[in-house]
This record gives C-alpha cells, sequence and structure tokens, in this order.
C-alpha cells in the first residue's frame, strides 16, 4: 500500500535510505560515498520541500520516493527500497503513484553514472538520459560540484490529458 509519509516516518525514512545505499558502497567513488549516506539532518532538511511517499508491506514501510515540483519541473527525489524488498515491484509502484501526481510536463530524476541497477530501472520505464545533465544539475538539484561531475540526468515528458 503506498501512502504519504509524515514527520513520524524520519526515523523509517532515514534506515531505509541508509539500508539501501549501502549498494553505493565500492560502487561509486569513495569520494562520494559515505555512512551514513544520507544524515539524519540532512534528511530532515529535504522533508522541509520534498514530499515522500511509501509503500508499506504488513505495516511496515519498506520503500519511499520522494517527488519535488521545482521551477516548472517535477523532481524524483531519494528513491530506495529495503534490500530484501526489491524486485518485488514496489519502486515501480511508487514511481507510477509519482507520476500520476505529477503536474509538470516533465519528471527528472538524477542518480550516479556508476549506479547501472538505477538508470536500468529509470530506462525500462520510459527514462532517457539527457545530455544537458550539468546544467539541469546546477539548475534544479542543490549538490557539490563532485557530485555533479559523477551523476546523470533522466528525464519523461508526462502527458495528461
Amino acid at each position: 500500500m503506498i501512502r504519504r509519509c509524515g514527520a513520524e516516518d524520519t526515523g523509517k525514512i532515514y534506515g531505509i535510505i541508509n539500508e539501501a545505499a549501502k549498494a553505493y558502497d565500492g560502487v561509486i567513488t569513495p569520494d562520494c560515498y559515505h555512512h551514513p549516506y544520507m544524515p539524519e539532518e540532512e534528511l530532515e532538511q529535504e522533508m522541509k520541500r520534498v514530499t515522500f511517499y511509501g509503500w508499506e508491506d504488513n505495516g511496515e514501510l519498506v520503500g519511499v520516493m520522494g517527488i519535488e515540483p521545482i521551477k516548472g519541473v517535477t523532481l524524483i527525489r531519494h528513491a530506495y527500497v529495503l534490500p530484501q524488498y526489491q524486485n518485488r515491484g514496489i519502486g515501480d509502484r511508487l514511481l507510477n503513484h509519482l507520476k500520476e501526481l505529477t503536474t509538470t510536463p516533465s519528471l527528472l530524476v538524477g542518480t550516479w553514472a556508476a549506479a547501472y541497477w538505477a538508470i536500468s530501472f529509470y530506462r525500462k520505464r520510459g527514462f532517457s538520459l539527457l545530455s544537458d545533465k550539468d546544467a539541469l544539475l546546477v539548475k534544479y538539484w542543490d549538490i557539490p560540484p563532485r557530485q555533479i561531475e559523477t551523476s546523470v540526468v533522466m528525464g519523461i515528458k508526462i502527458c495528461k490529458n
């Protein structure tokens, strides 16, 4: 079941992000990977502007995906599913839910260039790599230059009738 997450879910979201982000260890450059991947204070700041939706399995939050409308586009932010729940369609259902909520013409997602599994996930769902990723990352995200160098941006047009 998909539900909107609130401040009371901060601890669980923190756990999901940091557990799932362990997949980056040894894949992205060591200067970009740290533990915890997202400190709690950073998550609390993100939750002030990003709306998180989560997937519950038997009353337990096991996956999250955030959405942030900004400057005429919508960003997917912090999409993670606990490793033991991956490959069960949870990410697919969350992504489809966010697509339905999107009121802008474009949905963008940024990820690490080395995160081949994430790139594959979004490609299979109609997203394509965008060539102007540096300009997009500067315009829509607040990330350090090193993260810009090692990231990609993917996008999809949203057609609403």
